[in-house]
């Protein structure tokens, strides 16, 4: 793995840091769960976009520069560092965009893709149903063909969908074959929030806002050219996504970084020594984050992919994560309940600990990950029955 970066590289990543200078919002915007907050980080990624700064390692055709992934990572430090916000578009730049340039078609790529860069087209991710959380394969939501319309009627609910609220479209999966084995007969669409038969419903989160919401389908239909993949492959497309979710997409090694550099301050403004080990903890775990992101970065370079390595990935970065923020309240005690703009970094570092307890659930809780691990990776047998995966 070599880490010496060429010209060009440090080229883009000053180009980056001097033009997030210049743009990232003096003050934190609204929370973008709530109506507001999301209007506000919408604009947000309509500035990134006209600045080719949405999705760097995008074909140019797409509002993107064209780099590699070396660059994104390099762009990914810069904006973490800046204090730039969160990414509102991140279901679908993040998550759907990899699998879609991988699966979708010509027409799929020309209708969604561009519209994510700016923020005009915003994804809710619609997988979770009661009774099939962490293990996907046991969704009930069906999919009916339908000849005459030439497409698929959709019926069931999805719960923990984030950014529905105010989202603009959504993907999920469906029950398309209700004989088939639980990981087949299984299919991927892509619907419209606003289509007849859909109801939304806010869920309230701990600070009254709403980042999630559950889904109604009441015989929705969807056409074939919202399906994503082949009908009944929406498992092997579905796990395109979770893998990326769980490895390099949807937490870049900058968050963790920019993190602990606050933490470290904070220790040295209102900590004692005897947290001092937790945040050398919490730092030297950023930079190994940081390390094994560019061991991936490089395994991906010479040809190779994530694969179950994206489980280890993933229960390091949640626990870390609230590890980190866990720290920064023991630091601030009773002053880290506080919220507003008395509080210490505006109540930040609750919000943000708040945040980091569902890390170690969505993308798949680290139990399910550690078995991967086990079974994928190590080698170990599967628990009860003796079978090895």
């Amino acid at each position: 793995m070599n880490l010496d970066l060429t010209s060009e590289q440090q080229a883009f990543a000053a180009e980056a840091r001097a033009w997030l200078a210049e743009n990232v919002p003096p003050t934190p915007l609204p929370s973008m769960d709530t109506e507001a907050g999301f209007a506000a980080h919408r604009e947000w990624e309509a500035t990134l976009a006209a600045g080719r700064w949405s999705v760097v390692s995008w074909p140019e055709q797409y509002g993107g520069r064209d780099v590699g992934i070396t660059e994104w990572v390099l762009f990914e430090e810069e904006y973490y560092r800046a204090g730039a916000p969160t990414r509102v578009a991140q279901n679908g730049i993040s998550l759907l965009a990899p699998i879609l340039f991988e699966h979708g078609t010509p027409e799929q790529h020309e209708r969604f893709l561009g519209p994510m860069t700016d923020g005009s087209l915003i994804w809710a991710q619609a997988w979770s149903e009661p009774g099939a959380g962490s293990d996907l394969a046991a969704i009930r939501s069906t999919a009916r063909r339908d000849e005459v319309r030439g497409g698929w009627v959709l019926n069931g609910q999805k719960i923990w969908s984030s950014r529905a609220v105010w989202a603009d479209r959504g993907f999920g999966l469906f029950r398309s074959d209700p004989e088939a084995l639980r990981h087949h007969g299984l299919t991927y669409f892509l619907f419209p929030m606003d289509a007849e038969g859909i109801t939304v419903r806010a869920i309230a989160q701990l600070d009254g806002t709403t980042g999630f919401a559950e889904i109604f389908f009441d015989d929705v239909f969807v056409p074939d050219a919202d399906v994503l993949g082949a009908p009944g492959d929406g498992w092997r497309v579905a796990m395109s996504t979770a893998g990326n979710e769980r490895g390099l997409s949807l937490r870049a090694p900058g968050r963790f970084l920019a993190a602990t550099d606050r933490l470290v301050a904070l220790q040295s403004e209102h900590g004692t020594v005897s947290e001092d080990d937790a945040v050398v903890d919490a730092w030297i775990g950023a930079e190994a984050y940081r390390l094994f992101t560019w061991q991936t970065v490089s395994t991906l370079l010479e040809g190779g992919s994530v694969g179950a390595e994206g489980s280890v990935n993933k229960v390091f970065w949640s626990e870390l994560d609230v590890h980190i923020h866990e720290t920064a309240l023991r630091i601030l005690g009773p002053e880290g309940e506080l919220r507003g703009a008395s509080a210490v970094d505006g109540g930040r570092w609750v919000d943000d600990y708040q945040f980091s307890l569902a890390g170690p659930i969505y993308a798949g809780t680290n139990e399910v990950q550690r078995n991967i691990i086990a079974e994928r990776i190590l080698g170990l047998p599967r628990g009860g029955d003796g079978r090895r995966a």
